[in-house]
């Protein structure tokens, strides 16, 4: 069973988390990704809760489904879900980032130092992997 956070609704976790698979390429573009009941059963929820994450991501064009088959990744489903969220970050997370340096006096010198620093530990921790 996966611990749910309080402040999301359970079924949006599970879209972001199928989202997240798909980004990272577990799934591939046209890949058939768990059945409802799959997934509510590996996650410990009411089925009805799976069918509303995959509604979810099928209204955003990520997920399609297959008369008698299942569901699918779609074609472009990487780029959409990239798309979605860079603009989420750019609206809602990069304000709040702003706001917080500017409160705190941080130059945005210090930020690229910073993401300089994270970059270059990154790109090692990728290479011992």
């Amino acid at each position: 069973m996966t611990d749910f956070r309080q402040d999301k609704a359970i079924y949006l976790q599970m879209a972001e988390g199928i989202c997240d698979e798909i980004i990272s390429g577990k799934y591939s573009p046209g890949e058939r990704i768990p059945s409802v009941r799959e997934l509510a059963v590996y996650l410990g929820v009411n089925a009805n809760t799976a069918v509303r994450a995959y509604d979810n991501l099928s209204l955003q064009g990520i997920i399609q489904t297959r008369r008698g088959l299942g569901f699918f990744v779609t074609e472009d489903a990487k780029e959409r879900i990239l798309q979605a969220r860079r603009l989420r970050f750019m609206d809602d997370t990069l304000p709040e980032l702003f706001r917080q340096m500017q409160m705190l006096d941080i130059p945005v010198e210090a930020l690229a130092e910073k993401w300089d620093e994270w970059k270059q530990n990154s790109k090692i921790s990728n290479e011992k992997a």
